[in-house]
C-alpha cells in the first residue's frame, strides 16, 4: 500500500500521528501534500505574516520529509471546494491507495474535509481521519450529564484526571518519534513557492520567528530551562521575557501540545498540578488552548461571526471607522494600548496581557465590535487561530463562553502601571514618551501637561470613566 499524507497545520515530522501511522502501514511508500487554497484564507482573514511563516515552516518540512524518502506535494486550488479533487487527482497520479490527514475542527474544515473522505471512498481509497491536534478529542471529556463543557474550570479537572488516569507513554502521553526512512517512490517533491500572491507582508521577521520543528524544540527547552519556573509570576510583564513564545509553532503545528507538556512534566517529576507553581500555570494555559478547541466543535456557531452567548448579538455595537483606525494604528492616548497594537503591527505577536487589554478598550472603551477586532488581530497575527483569537476576543467582550464579566472593565492606565510599572515596554515602542519618567509616561495628558504638546502624541480619543458607564448600562440592557 502507498499512503497519501495530507499535512495541514501539523507541519512536523515527530509526534505527527497521521504521518506515524501512514508510516507504519504503507509498505509501498508515503508521499506527502499540503493544499494552498489563497482565497478561501483570505476568507478566513488570514495575514500575511501567517502565511510567510507557514511557507518557510513547509521548506523546512519538505527538507526533513526528504531525508525520509517522503516527497511533499503542493496543491493549489483557490478554494476548499476545489481540494476534494485536487487530492483525488493526485492520489490518482502518485497510485496511492489511502489517505491520512489529522482532524480539524473548524466548520468549513470539517466540511471540506467530509467531501474529500466521500471522493476517496467513491474510488475506493481508504480513508483515516486521526485526532492529533489536543490532548483529548473534542467532546472526549463531558460533564456528569453527557453535556460539552462550557466552563473552563469543570474541563480542567476533567482534563487533568484523564491525563493522570492515562499509563506513561500511552494515549495522550504518548510523543512519537519521526518515521524512519521510507521505501522510495521516485516520486519528486514540488518546490515550496517562496509567497503568494496577495500576501506580501510589510512587514516580516524571521529573525524574530525563525521556522522548523528544530527550532522550536530549542525555544521549547529554553523555555523549560531557563523561565518556566518564574512563569505563574513574571507572564503578565510584557517588558519581561517570561513566556515560551511558542503560540506561532503550536499554531501551524511545528510543535505538539503533547511535546509541550511532556517536557513541561520532565521539569516537574512527572507532575501537572503540583510541584513547580510556573510548570502547573503555563500547562492549564495549554489546556486553555484545548478548550477553545473543544468549543469550536462542539458551537460551531462560534466560527461563524456569532457570540457564544446569544444574548448578545443583540448589541448595537458603533460604527466610527475614525476610532478604529487610530486603535489599529496605535494612536488612541493610551500609552499601554498604543504600545500593543504597535508590537502587533510591526512583529506580528501580542504578549497575552495586552491582548486581554487591546481588547478590552476596543469593545468597552471604544464599544466597537468585537468582531472587527477579531479579524484585525487574525490578519496580522502570525500566531493566528481562530479557537485561541475567538475565544480570547469574546471573552474580553463579555460575549463568549465563560468570559469576563461584563461589568469587569479593564482600565488601561491602572493596567499600564501595574504591568509595565517602570514604563520600559512603553519606551520600546512609543519612542515619543521615551523621555517621560515612570509616572508621567502611562497617562501623559494628565501627568505631563507642560511636556505634552512637543510629544507627537495624541490626547485620548475615548475619557475612560465615561465609556465603562456607558458600556455596562448597554451590554447590561440585553441580559436576559
Amino acid at each position: 500500500m502507498r499512503a497519501l499524507v495530507w499535512f495541514r497545520c501539523d507541519l512536523r515530522t515527530r509526534d505527527n500521528t497521521a504521518l506515524a501511522e501512514a508510516s507504519s502501514a504503507a509498505d509501498g511508500g508515503v508521499v506527502g501534500v499540503f493544499t494552498i487554497c489563497p482565497d478561501q484564507w483570505r476568507e478566513h482573514d488570514w495575514g500575511a505574516m501567517k502565511v510567510n511563516f507557514l511557507l518557510r515552516n513547509l521548506r523546512e518540512l519538505s527538507e526533513s520529509l526528504a531525508s525520509i524518502n517522503i516527497p511533499l506535494k503542493i496543491v493549489t486550488t483557490p478554494r476548499f471546494e476545489g481540494v476534494p479533487g485536487a487530492l483525488d487527482t493526485l492520489a490518482r497520479e502518485c497510485e496511492c491507495d489511502a489517505i491520512y490527514f489529522n482532524r480539524e475542527y473548524e466548520v468549513n474544515e470539517q466540511r471540506r474535509d467530509e467531501r474529500v473522505e466521500a471522493v476517496f471512498r467513491k474510488a475506493g481509497r481508504k480513508v483515516y481521519p486521526l485526532h492529533d491536534k489536543t490532548h483529548f478529542s473534542p467532546g472526549e471529556l463531558r460533564t456528569k450529564q453527557g453535556g460539552w463543557y462550557t466552563v473552563f474550570s469543570p474541563l480542567k479537572r476533567s482534563w487533568r484526571e484523564a491525563f493522570k488516569a492515562t499509563p506513561d507513554n500511552e494515549g495522550c502521553k504518548k510523543v512519537r518519534r519521526a518515521p524512519s526512512a521510507r521505501p522510495d517512490t521516485g516520486i519528486k517533491p514540488d518546490k515550496v513557492p517562496d509567497r503568494i500572491e496577495g500576501f506580501d507582508p510589510d512587514t516580516d521577521r524571521p529573525d524574530l520567528w525563525k521556522a522548523g520543528e528544530d527550532h522550536a524544540r530549542d525555544r521549547l527547552r529554553a523555555f523549560i530551562d531557563d523561565r518556566i519556573d518564574d512563569y505563574k509570576d513574571k507572564r503578565d510583564f510584557p517588558g519581561v521575557n517570561a513566556t515560551s513564545t511558542l503560540s506561532p509553532y503550536l499554531a501551524l503545528g511545528v510543535i505538539s501540545p503533547r511535546q509541550c507538556v511532556e517536557a513541561a512534566r520532565a521539569a516537574n517529576d512527572g507532575q501537572i498540578d503540583s510541584g513547580s507553581k510556573g510548570v502547573v500555570h503555563w500547562i492549564d494555559e495549554l489546556i486553555w488552548r484545548e478548550f477553545y478547541q473543544h468549543i469550536l466543535a462542539g458551537f460551531p456557531r462560534v466560527c461563524m461571526g456569532r457570540a457564544f452567548k446569544r444574548e448578545y448579538d443583540r448589541v448595537t455595537w458603533d460604527d466610527d471607522d475614525e476610532k478604529f483606525e487610530a486603535w489599529k494604528d496605535g494612536r488612541t492616548g493610551y500609552p499601554i494600548v498604543d504600545a500593543a497594537m504597535r508590537q502587533l503591527n510591526q512583529t506580528g505577536w501580542m504578549h497575552n496581557r495586552l491582548r486581554m487589554i487591546a481588547a478590552s478598550f476596543l469593545t468597552k472603551d471604544l464599544f466597537l465590535d468585537w468582531r472587527r477586532g477579531e479579524r484585525y488581530f487574525m490578519n496580522r497575527l502570525v500566531d493566528a487561530d481562530l479557537g485561541s483569537n475567538n475565544g480570547g476576543w469574546q471573552w474580553s467582550a463579555s460575549t463568549g463562553t465563560d468570559a469576563q464579566p461584563y461589568f469587569r472593565i479593564f482600565n488601561p492606565t491602572s493596567q499600564s502601571e501595574r504591568f509595565d510599572p517602570e514604563g520600559d515596554f512603553i519606551r520600546r515602542f512609543i519612542p515619543e514618551l521615551k523621555n517621560l519618567d515612570r509616572k508621567q509616561i502611562h497617562a501623559p495628558h494628565e501627568r505631563a501637561k507642560d511636556l505634552f504638546a512637543k510629544l507627537d502624541y495624541p490626547e485620548p480619543i475615548v475619557d475612560h470613566k465615561k465609556a465603562r458607564e456607558r458600556a455596562i448600562k448597554a451590554l447590561e440592557s440585553v441580559k436576559p
